[in-house]
Protein backbone atom coordinates (compact mmCIF):
# COMPACT_ATOMS: atom_id res chain seq x y z
CA UNK A 1 0.00 0.00 0.00
CA UNK A 2 1.61 3.25 -1.54
CA UNK A 3 0.55 5.65 1.80
CA UNK A 4 1.82 7.51 4.36
CA UNK A 5 0.39 7.78 7.76
CA UNK A 6 0.39 11.67 8.70
CA UNK A 7 0.78 12.80 12.47
CA UNK A 8 -1.56 15.82 13.47
CA UNK A 9 -1.35 17.96 16.89
CA UNK A 10 -4.05 20.64 17.78
CA UNK A 11 -3.32 24.07 17.34
CA UNK A 12 -1.72 24.80 21.52
CA UNK A 13 -4.48 25.41 24.09
CA UNK A 14 -7.02 23.81 21.62
CA UNK A 15 -8.94 20.36 20.90
CA UNK A 16 -8.63 20.48 17.06
CA UNK A 17 -5.99 22.18 14.68
CA UNK A 18 -6.79 24.82 12.08
CA UNK A 19 -5.00 26.52 9.39
CA UNK A 20 -4.86 27.56 5.41
CA UNK A 21 -4.06 24.93 3.10
CA UNK A 22 -0.46 24.90 2.50
CA UNK A 23 -0.51 24.37 -1.33
CA UNK A 24 -2.08 27.81 -1.45
CA UNK A 25 0.06 28.92 -4.14
CA UNK A 26 -0.96 25.91 -6.30
CA UNK A 27 0.98 24.03 -8.32
CA UNK A 28 1.02 21.54 -5.35
CA UNK A 29 0.44 17.74 -4.86
CA UNK A 30 -0.02 16.05 -1.96
CA UNK A 31 0.38 11.53 -2.22
CA UNK A 32 -2.10 9.54 -0.91
CA UNK A 33 -1.91 9.49 2.99
CA UNK A 34 -4.39 8.92 6.07
CA UNK A 35 -4.85 10.25 9.22
CA UNK A 36 -7.23 9.60 12.26
CA UNK A 37 -8.29 12.89 12.78
CA UNK A 38 -11.71 13.90 11.02
CA UNK A 39 -10.85 16.67 8.07
CA UNK A 40 -12.70 19.34 6.86
CA UNK A 41 -11.05 21.49 3.30
CA UNK A 42 -13.45 24.59 2.71
CA UNK A 43 -12.36 26.57 -0.22
CA UNK A 44 -12.72 30.52 -0.34
CA UNK A 45 -11.21 30.95 -3.17
CA UNK A 46 -10.06 29.08 -6.07
CA UNK A 47 -10.11 25.64 -6.83
CA UNK A 48 -8.42 21.94 -5.97
CA UNK A 49 -9.15 18.44 -6.23
CA UNK A 50 -9.12 15.45 -3.83
CA UNK A 51 -9.15 11.80 -4.58
CA UNK A 52 -10.44 9.67 -2.31
CA UNK A 53 -10.33 5.67 -2.91
CA UNK A 54 -9.50 6.73 -6.34
CA UNK A 55 -12.31 8.50 -6.95
CA UNK A 56 -11.94 12.33 -8.27
CA UNK A 57 -13.91 15.62 -6.54
CA UNK A 58 -13.13 18.97 -8.21
CA UNK A 59 -13.69 21.94 -5.35
CA UNK A 60 -14.33 25.12 -6.21
CA UNK A 61 -14.95 28.31 -3.84
CA UNK A 62 -17.57 27.93 -1.51
CA UNK A 63 -17.59 24.27 -1.45
CA UNK A 64 -16.09 21.92 1.01
CA UNK A 65 -15.35 18.17 1.39
CA UNK A 66 -15.19 16.20 4.75
CA UNK A 67 -12.83 13.37 4.59
CA UNK A 68 -13.48 10.69 7.19
CA UNK A 69 -11.20 9.24 9.84
CA UNK A 70 -8.69 6.07 7.89
CA UNK A 71 -9.64 6.90 4.73
CA UNK A 72 -6.75 7.05 2.36
CA UNK A 73 -6.84 10.58 0.12
CA UNK A 74 -4.83 13.48 -2.13
CA UNK A 75 -4.72 16.17 -3.01
CA UNK A 76 -4.04 18.31 -6.26
CA UNK A 77 -3.80 22.50 -6.18
CA UNK A 78 -3.25 23.40 -9.59
CA UNK A 79 -3.37 27.08 -9.20
CA UNK A 80 -4.07 29.71 -6.15
CA UNK A 81 -6.55 29.19 -3.42
CA UNK A 82 -7.34 30.01 -0.38
CA UNK A 83 -8.53 27.02 2.04
CA UNK A 84 -9.47 26.47 5.65
CA UNK A 85 -8.41 23.51 6.86
CA UNK A 86 -10.09 22.16 10.17
CA UNK A 87 -8.89 18.96 11.41
CA UNK A 88 -10.68 17.32 14.20
CA UNK A 89 -9.42 14.03 16.57
CA UNK A 90 -11.58 11.12 16.42
CA UNK A 91 -12.14 11.04 19.85
CA UNK A 92 -14.64 14.45 19.47
CA UNK A 93 -17.00 12.35 18.19
CA UNK A 94 -16.83 9.25 20.57
CA UNK A 95 -20.41 9.47 21.65
CA UNK A 96 -21.61 9.19 18.46
CA UNK A 97 -19.46 6.02 17.14
CA UNK A 98 -21.33 3.24 15.38
CA UNK A 99 -18.99 0.42 15.80
CA UNK A 100 -15.63 -0.41 16.66
CA UNK A 101 -14.66 3.48 17.07
CA UNK A 102 -16.55 4.11 13.72
CA UNK A 103 -18.12 6.39 12.48
CA UNK A 104 -18.39 8.22 8.80
CA UNK A 105 -19.64 11.72 7.41
CA UNK A 106 -21.00 12.87 4.24
CA UNK A 107 -20.62 16.33 2.04
CA UNK A 108 -21.94 17.59 -0.67
CA UNK A 109 -19.38 17.15 -2.91
CA UNK A 110 -19.85 13.03 -2.30
CA UNK A 111 -23.20 13.09 -2.71
CA UNK A 112 -23.11 15.47 -6.03
CA UNK A 113 -22.57 12.05 -7.92
CA UNK A 114 -25.69 10.66 -6.46
CA UNK A 115 -28.70 12.77 -7.76
CA UNK A 116 -31.04 10.66 -5.70
CA UNK A 117 -29.84 11.71 -2.34
CA UNK A 118 -30.38 15.24 -1.08
CA UNK A 119 -27.30 17.09 -0.30
CA UNK A 120 -26.93 18.68 3.36
CA UNK A 121 -26.59 22.49 2.46
CA UNK A 122 -23.04 23.48 3.06
CA UNK A 123 -23.37 27.15 3.35
CA UNK A 124 -23.57 27.10 7.56
CA UNK A 125 -20.73 24.97 7.95
CA UNK A 126 -18.54 26.77 5.57
CA UNK A 127 -18.95 29.94 7.47
CA UNK A 128 -18.56 28.68 11.14
CA UNK A 129 -15.27 27.03 9.75
CA UNK A 130 -14.30 30.33 7.86
CA UNK A 131 -15.18 32.56 11.18
CA UNK A 132 -13.54 29.89 13.71
CA UNK A 133 -10.02 30.80 11.44
CA UNK A 134 -10.36 34.42 11.16
CA UNK A 135 -11.04 34.43 14.99
CA UNK A 136 -8.58 32.25 15.82
CA UNK A 137 -5.87 34.22 13.55
CA UNK A 138 -6.92 37.54 15.63
CA UNK A 139 -7.38 36.55 18.72
CA UNK A 140 -8.57 39.48 20.03
CA UNK A 141 -10.00 39.87 23.86
CA UNK A 142 -12.53 36.99 24.43
CA UNK A 143 -11.03 34.93 21.43
CA UNK A 144 -11.02 31.33 23.44
CA UNK A 145 -14.55 31.56 24.48
CA UNK A 146 -15.31 32.64 20.67
CA UNK A 147 -13.39 30.06 18.91
CA UNK A 148 -14.80 27.10 21.38
CA UNK A 149 -18.19 28.76 20.34
CA UNK A 150 -18.00 28.52 16.57
CA UNK A 151 -16.02 25.03 16.96
CA UNK A 152 -18.93 23.61 19.26
CA UNK A 153 -21.52 24.83 16.04
CA UNK A 154 -19.02 22.55 13.84
CA UNK A 155 -19.21 19.49 15.41
CA UNK A 156 -23.30 20.07 15.89
CA UNK A 157 -23.66 20.34 12.45
CA UNK A 158 -21.59 17.72 11.79
CA UNK A 159 -23.84 15.32 13.54
CA UNK A 160 -26.97 16.75 12.41
CA UNK A 161 -26.41 17.11 9.38
CA UNK A 162 -23.79 15.16 8.01
CA UNK A 163 -23.24 12.20 9.78
CA UNK A 164 -24.36 8.84 7.99
CA UNK A 165 -26.19 6.75 10.54
CA UNK A 166 -25.82 2.99 8.81
CA UNK A 167 -22.42 1.85 8.07
CA UNK A 168 -21.50 -0.41 5.69
CA UNK A 169 -19.56 -3.83 7.06
CA UNK A 170 -17.12 -3.60 4.38
CA UNK A 171 -16.49 0.16 5.21
CA UNK A 172 -16.13 -0.52 8.93
CA UNK A 173 -13.61 -3.97 7.44
CA UNK A 174 -11.34 -1.51 5.67
CA UNK A 175 -11.69 1.11 8.17
CA UNK A 176 -9.91 -1.47 10.84
CA UNK A 177 -6.81 -2.42 9.06
CA UNK A 178 -5.77 0.88 10.35
CA UNK A 179 -7.35 1.61 13.47
CA UNK A 180 -5.02 -0.73 15.54
CA UNK A 181 -2.29 1.29 14.86
CA UNK A 182 -4.41 4.41 14.81
CA UNK A 183 -5.07 3.90 18.71
CA UNK A 184 -1.34 2.79 19.15
CA UNK A 185 -0.10 6.40 17.90
CA UNK A 186 -2.56 8.36 19.82
CA UNK A 187 -0.73 6.47 22.66
CA UNK A 188 1.91 7.82 22.07
CA UNK A 189 0.78 11.32 21.02
CA UNK A 190 -0.52 11.21 24.82
CA UNK A 191 2.51 9.97 26.36
CA UNK A 192 5.69 10.83 24.55
CA UNK A 193 7.65 12.14 27.16
CA UNK A 194 7.75 9.03 28.44
CA UNK A 195 10.63 6.52 28.11
CA UNK A 196 8.47 4.65 24.99
CA UNK A 197 10.13 1.78 23.54
CA UNK A 198 8.70 -0.48 20.63
CA UNK A 199 8.78 -3.69 23.11
CA UNK A 200 6.93 -2.04 26.19
CA UNK A 201 4.31 -0.50 23.57
CA UNK A 202 3.90 -4.14 21.96
CA UNK A 203 2.76 -5.73 25.22
CA UNK A 204 0.43 -3.82 25.70
CA UNK A 205 -1.44 -3.53 22.61
CA UNK A 206 -1.06 -7.20 22.64
CA UNK A 207 1.43 -7.96 19.80
CA UNK A 208 5.12 -9.26 19.20
CA UNK A 209 7.87 -6.51 18.86
CA UNK A 210 8.46 -7.98 15.36
CA UNK A 211 4.89 -7.50 14.00
CA UNK A 212 4.67 -4.17 15.99
CA UNK A 213 8.05 -2.98 13.89
CA UNK A 214 6.46 -4.21 10.45
CA UNK A 215 2.66 -2.87 11.58
CA UNK A 216 4.67 0.51 11.50
CA UNK A 217 6.72 0.25 8.19
CA UNK A 218 4.13 -1.25 6.11
CA UNK A 219 1.08 1.41 7.66
CA UNK A 220 3.19 4.27 8.80
CA UNK A 221 6.05 4.40 6.14
CA UNK A 222 8.17 4.85 8.98
CA UNK A 223 9.90 2.99 12.09
CA UNK A 224 8.58 2.81 15.91
CA UNK A 225 11.20 5.08 16.76
CA UNK A 226 11.54 7.72 14.39
CA UNK A 227 7.79 8.41 14.91
CA UNK A 228 7.88 8.61 18.25
CA UNK A 229 11.02 11.17 17.22
CA UNK A 230 8.75 13.39 15.22
CA UNK A 231 6.17 13.33 17.96
CA UNK A 232 8.72 14.81 20.45
CA UNK A 233 10.14 17.05 17.69
CA UNK A 234 6.62 18.33 16.42
CA UNK A 235 6.13 19.30 20.72
CA UNK A 236 9.55 20.98 20.85
CA UNK A 237 9.13 23.13 17.76
CA UNK A 238 5.65 24.77 19.06
CA UNK A 239 7.43 25.37 22.85
CA UNK A 240 10.32 26.58 20.59
CA UNK A 241 8.53 28.84 18.50
CA UNK A 242 5.88 30.15 21.48
CA UNK A 243 7.35 30.24 24.87
CA UNK A 244 10.15 31.41 26.42
CA UNK A 245 11.88 28.08 27.80
CA UNK A 246 15.13 27.14 27.91
CA UNK A 247 16.38 24.92 25.06
CA UNK A 248 17.60 22.74 27.88
CA UNK A 249 14.25 22.85 29.35
CA UNK A 250 12.53 21.95 26.09
CA UNK A 251 14.51 19.03 25.22
CA UNK A 252 13.55 17.22 28.67
CA UNK A 253 9.77 18.25 29.10
CA UNK A 254 9.37 16.52 25.66
CA UNK A 255 11.27 13.32 26.06
CA UNK A 256 14.72 14.07 24.83
CA UNK A 257 17.78 13.05 26.74
CA UNK A 258 19.75 16.05 26.74
CA UNK A 259 19.54 19.69 25.08
CA UNK A 260 22.60 18.28 22.33
CA UNK A 261 20.27 15.32 21.82
CA UNK A 262 17.53 17.48 20.86
CA UNK A 263 19.67 20.22 18.81
CA UNK A 264 21.16 17.62 16.88
CA UNK A 265 17.72 16.38 15.57
CA UNK A 266 15.98 19.59 15.19
CA UNK A 267 19.18 20.77 12.74
CA UNK A 268 19.00 17.38 11.39
CA UNK A 269 15.26 18.19 10.91
CA UNK A 270 15.49 21.52 10.23
CA UNK A 271 18.80 22.52 9.09
CA UNK A 272 19.60 24.53 11.47
CA UNK A 273 19.85 24.59 15.46
CA UNK A 274 17.62 25.74 18.09
CA UNK A 275 19.43 28.70 19.12
CA UNK A 276 19.79 30.22 15.54
CA UNK A 277 16.17 29.31 14.82
CA UNK A 278 14.82 31.28 17.81
CA UNK A 279 16.87 34.21 17.09
CA UNK A 280 15.68 34.30 13.72
CA UNK A 281 12.21 34.74 15.01
CA UNK A 282 13.26 37.35 17.44
CA UNK A 283 14.67 39.15 14.86
CA UNK A 284 11.98 38.92 12.76
CA UNK A 285 10.11 40.04 15.29
CA UNK A 286 11.60 42.66 15.92
CA UNK A 287 11.71 43.63 12.02
CA UNK A 288 7.95 43.77 12.09
CA UNK A 289 7.50 45.99 15.02
CA UNK A 290 9.79 48.50 13.12
CA UNK A 291 7.28 48.82 10.10
CA UNK A 292 4.27 49.23 12.41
Amino acid sequence: MEFQHELIIPNEGLPFKIFLFEGGQGHYEREKHWHTSIEIFAVLKGRLTFFLNDEEYPLEAGELIIINSNEIHSIYAPEKNETVVLQIPLKQFEKYFTAQRFIRFTSAARLAKDKNTKAPDNRKLAFFIEELHKVYQAREEGWEYRTMALYYNVLYLMVKDYRETKAEQAEIQDSRRLDALSKITTYMREHYTEDLKLSDMAALFGYSDAYLSRMFKKYAKINFKAYLQEIRMSYAYRELSNTEKTISQIALDNGFANSRAFSGEFQKKYGILPSDFRQKLADNKRSKKCYT
